[in-house]
């Protein structure tokens, strides 16, 4: 089940695209959004992070960083970022954990794969408490941009 506003987030880490880990209450000196996201390379998950990647500055501002995940090794993503450059993190989830606990995996998915993020947006306080959450079922959907500013710009 997806974690729903009011939830405390749960803490993960995992590798970035920079082989590094990255943990989640290390960014809670700021608001996080947290995307998950089903592929790397694909056209709406593309749309997705450049739509963020775009928009940086207007998160920035609010102090808010972003984490995307998705369950692609971190050498893929370190090549679609590169590729999109995306100027925010983009985690491996490869054995799907946190996708798990925040309710944000396919069981299954496209062309018999099992066990890909579903697109989803949380917004997180500094306190670690979710403030806005948003599980798609479809993956041809994108996150509602808009109503994650508004929240960001009500904390």
């Amino acid at each position: 089940m997806a974690l729903q506003v009011g939830d405390k987030a749960p803490n993960f880490t995992l590798t970035s695209d920079e082989k590094k880990g990255v943990t989640l209450a290390d960014h809670q000196a700021n608001n996080v959004v947290l995307l998950f996201f089903p592929l790397a390379f694909t056209g709406v998950c593309t749309t997705e992070l450049c739509t963020m990647r775009d928009d940086i500055a207007f998160y920035q501002g609010l102090d808010a960083d972003i984490l995307a995940v998705s369950v692609d090794s971190p050498f893929t993503l370190e090549k679609f970022k590169e590729e999109q450059k995306l100027n925010f993190p983009l985690l491996s989830d490869f054995n799907k954990e946190v996708s798990t606990a925040y309710g944000a995996l396919h069981e299954k998915f496209a062309f018999g794969m099992l066990g890909v993020s579903k697109r989803s947006a949380f917004v997180i306080d500094k306190e670690g408490t979710i403030r806005y959450a948003e599980v798609l079922e479809n993956p041809g959907e994108l996150p509602n941009f808009e109503a994650i500013k508004k929240t960001l710009s009500g904390l």
